[in-house]
C-alpha cells in the first residue's frame, strides 16, 4: 500500500464530537498518522505481523493504521469511554479487529496481562500541558516497559534534550525518525486561534540487548 492511499483511508475516521480538555484530546490528523506507521512499517518492519498497542488510543486511528498495514494484533488502551466508544465504531467501519481497553494507564495494574506481549507501541501522548504536567513521559517510560521491541511517540521537539537524557536512564536506543507539525485547531474556549501548528519529534525507542 501507498502513503497516500493510507492517508486517504484514514480520512473516513470519526473524531471527537465533544473533546475533553482534561484529557489534552486533540485528534492525530490522517497526514500525521499515516506517515507515523507507514514509516513504522515499511522501514523498520514493526507492524506487520507485529503485535501493536496503542496507548491513549483517543479515536483509534493509530490503532487502524496499523491494522490496515498488516499488524497481527492490534489492542488500543484509553481513559477515556467515550473516545473507545468512537474507536470501536471506527474500528466496525473499517473491517478491522481490534480490542478497545477502558483504562487508566497511569495505575501500576493497568495493563493486565499485556506486559510482554506487544511488539511495538505506537502513541500520540498528552504533551503534559495544562492539568497534566508529565504525562507524556509517564505514559512513555510505561510503553518502554511494556513493548517487546520497539516504542514510537509524539512529543514536542522543544523537549527533545530532556527525553534523550531520559531515554539513556531507560537504556533505550533513541532516534529522532522526523520532525513534524501538529495542528492544533480552535477546538475549546481558551483557544484564541483558529489553528496552532506545535513542532513536534516523531520518536523511536528501541530495548537495548540485555
Amino acid at each position: 500500500m501507498k502513503l497516500k492511499e493510507l492517508e486517504s483511508i484514514l480520512q473516513d475516521c470519526e473524531v471527537f464530537d465533544t473533546p475533553k480538555i482534561q484529557y489534552e484530546q486533540y485528534p492525530t490528523t490522517p497526514h500525521l498518522a499515516s506517515r507515523m506507521l507507514y514509516t513504522a512499517d515499511t522501514v523498520y518492519d514493526d507492524i506487520e505481523n507485529k503485535a501493536v498497542g496503542d496507548f491513549g488510543s483517543g479515536c483509534g486511528v493509530l490503532t487502524i493504521a496499523a491494522g490496515i498495514l498488516g499488524a497481527g494484533y492490534c489492542v488500543g488502551f484509553d481513559i477515556d469511554p467515550d473516545a473507545i466508544d468512537i474507536a470501536q465504531q471506527n474500528s466496525e467501519s473499517f473491517e478491522i479487529e481490534i480490542d478497545f481497553i477502558n483504562t487508566d494507564l497511569t495505575h501500576p495494574s493497568s495493563l493486565g496481562g499485556f506486559n510482554n506481549k506487544l511488539d511495538t507501541i505506537i502513541m500520540n501522548p498528552p504533551f503534559g500541558t495544562k492539568n497534566n504536567k508529565g504525562i507524556d513521559m509517564v505514559l512513555l517510560k510505561k510503553a518502554i516497559d511494556t513493548a517487546k521491541t520497539a516504542v514510537y511517540s509524539l512529543h514536542k521537539s522543544s523537549t527533545r534534550d530532556h527525553i534523550m537524557k531520559k531515554a539513556k536512564e531507560w537504556n533505550v536506543t533513541f532516534e529522532v525518525v522526523a520532525e513534524m507539525k501538529f495542528d492544533v485547531p480552535m477546538m475549546y474556549k481558551f483557544h484564541k486561534k483558529k489553528n496552532v501548528e506545535i513542532a513536534v519529534d516523531f520518536l523511536r525507542f528501541e530495548k537495548q540487548a540485555s
